[in-house]
């Protein structure tokens, strides 16, 4: 997965399966984009990246997830619940604010 932290007003934590960097997805009228600028991070193994939200809880960061693994760590590390996940085009995607 790949891991990136955006410094605004308070952090915000992208994470995206590696296979969907640069890939657009549609749906009626929603729409997926995820785009190198925004997603394009840190390659990270799946116990960092759950290590990297849980610590990000703490500084009320806000989360975006895309992708099963990407989503499930969200899930694990306590940010999101399965009731708050959607899918565009069969993609999973969630966002999280604490």
């Amino acid at each position: 997965m790949l891991v990136k932290i955006h410094e605004s007003y308070r952090k915000i934590v992208a994470v995206c399966d590696a296979e969907l960097l640069g890939k657009r997805f549609e749906q009626g009228k929603m729409q997926l984009d995820c785009r190198e600028d925004f997603y394009g991070g840190k390659l990270t193994r799946e116990e960092e990246v759950i290590k990297i939200l849980k610590q990000a809880i703490l500084d009320a960061a806000t989360f975006n997830l895309v992708g099963k693994k990407a989503v499930a760590c969200g899930v694990r590390a306590g940010i999101i619940s399965k009731e708050g996940i959607i899918k565009i085009a069969g993609i999973p995607h969630a966002l999280g604010l604490l």
